[in-house]
């Protein structure tokens, strides 16, 4: 397991010239770094991990520290620098803070959590040299079997931040789970959550009463045959498999707070000239009238929103894909996911996007029949999914349950209306009629659906227009 201390400070720290001061050997210990200079890692003499420091970020972005960790960081451009300290390990976790408390006394700031970094000790190192590559390759990574890796986390969201996102790259080429162990008080950054869609890979959540349960299905689970896997009913049989579901994960509360949830794909034609995000800033203009606040690779989002920097990543990224998170302001909290991916019809921009709104807030549903007019008419639209969901304003993903998205619109793009044969994509089998948008030669169809969070039957029409479409 690793204890996490990040310092947030007010200028560029040097962590290399600070963990070579707190060495009683000196520098000549530090000779070097890994992960192309971005992780510095150190190791006691019998190459236990003790540390591993990233390199510092900058980040340009209001409100990511308060988002993912609950702290007041210094104003805007900030450093966010993270030292993962191996718990069970005294000399880490000392190593880890007091390297947080001589980095914020010479670049200003403050640290997380606060009481990591209140003094600085004289720390022991005897012994304690820079890792081997090997080593260091996966400093994620807290156990390691034939079906999973297992990631222990200790942070009040769990993010998509640069060494997770590795190691989700890692065991997928490896066709490994990940499994993420947390407390109770943990949530999830959205982003997270949609990537653990995979069978074994998922949250593990500790609980007093049933041991462990899987944060995102309440399903209790036990480490059994090197993995953590659901366990079955006193009462289940062959025919039944029934699982139980941690008590918990069932108290539910309906607080009235609501997420506006969108997930649709734009398929542009390739070419030189073609910026990207301009569908995903327009949705965001529309629903909030701002554009997004800030974007990155991971978690924390550094960068100040800007559709050129990121088509220039996209494009020197290319014919690899793309992903990058996008989010908000804490007014109207938004959080957007977007793939970026080469394909034979030319290049697709996968999004999957949420608003929360509080008990007071009414989600602009009058305004989504423009949203997907704009999508269909400038930006290539392929099909959009728009639901209501009963869920936390903040979009943090708690180990709890949330009432199901609802499906409020589902909208079919202009090229593929007029790919289907005959009338099928304008007479369906629903009660309402499709509204056409765009010019009447070449329309894109909207179907409006019931859209409310309380009765899930919106589902069943959902599916059979789904059947209809694709002539089953």
């Amino acid at each position: 397991m690793t204890k996490d201390v990040i310092a947030l400070t007010r200028r560029m720290p040097d962590p290399l010239t600070v963990l070579a001061g707190l060495l009683s050997g000196g520098p000549d210990k530090l000779v070097e770094t890994v992960g192309e200079d971005a992780v510095v890692r150190l190791c006691d003499e019998e190459g236990r991990p003790l540390v591993s420091v990233e390199a510092p970020l900058l980040v340009q972005v209001a409100g990511e520290a308060e988002r993912l960790l609950g702290a007041t960081a210094p104003a805007v451009p900030f450093w966010w620098t993270e030292a993962r300290a191996t718990t069970g390990i005294e000399e880490a976790e000392r190593l880890a803070g007091t390297f947080a408390a001589r980095l914020i006394s010479l670049a200003g700031g403050s640290a997380w959590p606060p009481e990591a970094a209140r003094s600085v000790a004289v720390v022991k190192t005897d012994g304690v040299s820079v890792a081997p590559t090997p080593a260091a390759a996966q400093p994620a990574i807290d156990a390691l079997t034939d079906k999973v890796a297992v990631v222990i986390q200790d942070r009040p969201v769990v993010a998509m931040t640069a060494w997770l996102s590795d190691a989700f790259r890692a065991t997928a080429d490896a066709e490994l789970g990940l499994q993420i162990v947390t407390s109770p008080g943990t949530t999830l950054s959205p982003a997270v959550r949609n990537s653990l869609t995979g069978w074994p890979s998922r949250w593990v959540v500790q609980d007093e009463r049933d041991g462990y349960y899987d944060g995102l299905s309440g399903a209790v689970l036990r480490w059994q045959n090197g993995m953590f896997a659901p366990v079955e009913a006193a009462d289940a049989t062959p025919d039944d498999p029934r699982t139980p579901v941690a008590a918990s994960f069932k108290e539910f509360a309906d607080t009235g707070e609501r997420q506006l949830a969108i997930s649709f794909r734009t398929v542009h034609p390739a070419d030189d000239r073609l910026v990207l995000g301009g569908a995903l800033e327009a949705v965001w203009r529309e629903l909030t009238g701002n554009p997004p606040g800030g974007w990155g690779t991971a978690e924390p989002a550094n960068l100040p929103w800007s559709l050129r920097q990121l088509t220039d990543v996209a494009h020197d990224r290319s014919p690899a894909p793309t992903w990058v998170v996008v989010v908000g302001g804490p007014d109207r909290p938004g959080l957007a996911t977007v793939r970026i991916s080469r394909t034979t019809g030319g290049v697709e921009e996968d999004v999957t996007l949420a608003f929360g709104y509080g008990a007071g807030e009414e989600p602009p549903v009058d305004a989504l029949p423009r949203v997907a007019e704009i999508l269909a008419t400038r930006h290539h639209l392929q099909s959009m999914l728009i639901q209501i969901r009963k869920a936390r304003r903040d979009l943090a993903v708690p180990p709890r349950f949330e009432g199901p998205g609802v499906p409020v619109a589902f909208v079919l793009g202009a090229e593929e209306v007029r790919e289907m044969p005959g009338d099928r994509a304008r007479r369906t089998p629903l009660s309402e009629p499709p509204v056409q948008l765009g010019p009447k030669t070449r329309p894109a169809l909207y179907y409006p659906l019931p859209g409310d969070p309380s009765d899930l039957s919106g589902w069943q029409d959902f599916e059979r227009l789904m059947r209809h479409l694709k002539g089953a």
